[in-house]
Parts: C-alpha cells; structure tokens; sequence
C-alpha cells in the first residue's frame, strides 16, 4: 500500500476525533472561542513538532509567492473550521461530518479549474455518490 494512502486513512481518522471530541467540548463554549483554542493547541503542537524535527533551519527556502499561498491556506483553513465548529455546536455530528467532507467535491471542482487536473467520468461519478450520501445521511426519516 502506498504510503499516501496510509497518510490518508489516518488523517481521515484524525478528523473524525475532531468531529467527536469537538461536539462534546462545544458543550458549554462559544464556538468561536472554542476554535481559537484549538487553533493555538495545533499552533503550539505543530511548532514542537517542527522544533524537534529540525525543520525552522529551512525558514530561508519558503520564497514570497509560496508564503502567499500558505497564508490563503491558512485564512480558508481557519474560515473552515469557523463555519465548522458553529455548525458542530447547533447540528447533529454525522450530518456536519457528511456536508463537511463534501470538500472533497469542491477539491474535484477547482482542480479541474485551477491546477488543470483531468475530470473523468469516475471521478464525476464518485463525485456525485459523495454528494448523494451526504444527503442521504442529512436526510431525516
């Protein structure tokens, strides 16, 4: 198995944490507050991480138009998880999870666009099971 793929598979596990352990911290919390809190925990854990793996000694190779996009990914990531935390606090967990993971789509959409990434019929298709499982989890009976 590829290692991208494991990667993939623990991050995707890693989120759902997020989704769980996020509703039940929300409890009692602005959901702001409560994802600028989790922002600084990712801040302090990744800096450690980046200290201990020696990795500020490459600051110098990060040109301008590189930290450009870092910053906008930064800014939407933080816009994310804004939207995110408001929508864990108010909606059911598996319905939040299901519409959130609907990126996934939109990432289909915009690199089709903007990074020039071909658009296949299965892509098309997975695409569109994607959106009608995250309806059907919505869905209500």
């Amino acid at each position: 198995m590829a290692l991208w793929i494991i990667y993939s598979i623990l991050s995707a596990v890693f989120a759902a944490m997020v989704a769980i352990f996020g509703k039940i911290g929300l409890q009692n919390i602005d959901s702001t507050l409560a994802t600028t809190v989790r922002a600084i925990v990712m801040a302090l854990f990744l800096f450690i991480i980046s200290l201990s793996l020696g990795k500020f000694s490459m600051l110098h190779t990060i040109k301008n138009k590189t930290l450009f996009f870092i910053v906008l990914s930064g800014v939407a990531g933080a816009m994310s998880w804004l939207f995110y935390f408001l929508a864990l606090k108010t909606g059911i967990v598996t319905g939040v999870a299901a519409i959130d993971r609907l990126s996934v789509v939109f990432v289909v959409i915009f690199a089709a666009l903007f990074l020039s990434e071909s658009l296949t019929w299965y892509t098309a298709i997975g695409a569109l099971f994607m959106v009608i499982g995250a309806i059907l989890m919505v869905i209500k009976k």
